[in-house]
C-alpha cells in the first residue's frame, strides 16, 4: 500500500485537475449557447436561399448551372471534412473522421479518386497521417467563423466542380442534435440533389408551381452567383451546426472528467484513512507492548 505523503499528493493532483476540468465545463456551456444561436439565426438565410435555388433549378431559362446537372461516371470525388481545432471533446471528431475513412476505403475500392479539403485542424492532421490528398486547407476559425475566411477553401473545391476534376463533392460533419446528442453526417453538396432542392413547401405539397424569373442583365451571371452562394450557406451552416456539437460534446465531456475526478478522490480519501488508521493502529500496538515489556 502507498504511503500515506503519496496518497495525499495524489488526492491533491485530482483536485487541481477536477478544479481544471469544471472551468472548462463552464466555459464549454458559455460558448455552447452562443453556438446554437449562431447555428439558428443561420437557418432562415440557408431555408430561403435554398427556395430560391430550387425555384430557378426549375424555371424556364436556357442557362442550367453545372451544379445541377448529373454527371454520367463518377470516377473522382472531392469531400470537404469538418471537425474541430481543439480536442477534449469525446468522440465528436473520432466519429465523424471514422466514418469519412470507411468511406474512402469504399470509394478507393471502385477505383475511384479522392481529393480532400480540410475545415479544422483534427482532420487536417488526421488526412496527412493517413496520407491523403489535401487539396486546401484552413484552422484557427475560432469561435466565432467569418464566411471571408472560408470562401478561400471552398473556392478551391467548387472550381474543381466547375473544371471537371470532380465528378462529385461530399461534405462530411457532426450535425447537432440536442446537447446529449451529436450525429456524424456525410452529404452530397454537388451536384445538387433533388432532396436540398426539394425542401420548398409548395414544392413537398406537391403543388405544381412553374417559376422563372426575369434576369438582369442576363441569366447565367446572376444563376453562377445565386449557386455559388447557396453552396457556400451550406458549408457555413454545416460549420455552425458542427461549433454548435463540439461545445456540447465538451460540455459533456468535461462534466464526465469532473465527475470521476470526484469518484476517484472518494476512493483515495477511503484508502488514505485506511493507510492512516493502520498506522495509528501499529503504532498504539508498539506502545503497548513496549508498556508491558516494562
Amino acid at each position: 500500500m502507498a504511503g500515506s505523503r503519496e496518497i495525499r499528493n495524489k488526492i491533491k493532483s485530482v483536485k487541481n485537475t477536477q478544479k481544471i476540468t469544471r472551468a472548462m465545463e463552464m466555459v464549454a456551456a458559455s460558448k455552447m449557447r452562443k453556438a446554437q444561436d449562431r447555428m439558428k439565426k443561420a437557418r432562415p438565410y440557408g431555408e430561403k436561399i435554398r427556395n430560391v435555388a430550387a425555384h430557378m433549378s426549375r424555371a424556364n431559362t436556357e442557362y442550367r448551372h453545372p451544379f445541377l446537372i448529373e454527371r454520367d461516371t463518377v470516377n473522382r470525388i472531392g469531400i470537404i471534412i469538418v471537425t474541430s481545432d481543439k480536442g477534449l471533446c469525446g468522440g465528436l471528431n473520432t466519429n465523424v473522421l471514422r466514418k469519412v475513412l470507411s468511406q474512402m476505403k469504399s470509394w478507393e475500392a471502385e477505383d475511384e479518386q479522392i481529393e480532400v479539403s480540410c475545415i479544422g485542424n483534427k482532420g487536417l492532421g488526421f488526412m496527412n497521417r493517413i496520407g491523403a490528398n489535401v487539396i486546401s486547407q484552413i484552422i484557427g476559425l475560432g469561435d466565432s467563423p467569418d464566411m471571408e475566411k472560408l470562401i478561400g477553401a471552398i473556392k478551391v473545391v467548387l472550381d474543381g466542380y466547375t473544371e471537371d476534376r470532380f465528378d462529385r463533392v461530399y461534405i462530411f460533419y457532426n450535425r447537432f442534435i440536442n446537447t446529449m446528442k451529436q450525429e456524424p453526417i456525410m452529404e452530397q453538396l454537388l451536384p445538387l440533389s433533388d432532396d436540398r432542392l426539394q425542401r420548398d413547401p409548395e414544392i413537398d405539397e406537391g403543388k405544381k408551381v412553374a417559376w422563372d424569373y426575369i434576369y438582369e442583365p442576363e441569366a447565367k451571371p446572376v444563376i453562377d452567383d445565386i449557386m455559388v452562394r447557396y453552396v457556400e450557406a451550406l458549408v457555413y451552416q454545416a460549420l455552425a451546426e458542427n461549433m454548435a456539437s463540439e461545445q456540447s460534446a465538451r460540455m459533456v465531456a468535461m462534466k464526465a472528467a469532473s465527475d470521476n475526478a470526484g469518484t476517484v478522490i472518494d476512493e483515495l480519501t477511503l484508502v488514505y484513512n485506511k493507510s492512516r488508521q493502520a498506522s495509528i493502529t501499529k503504532e498504539l500496538s508498539e506502545i503497548v507492548g513496549g508498556a508491558a515489556a516494562v
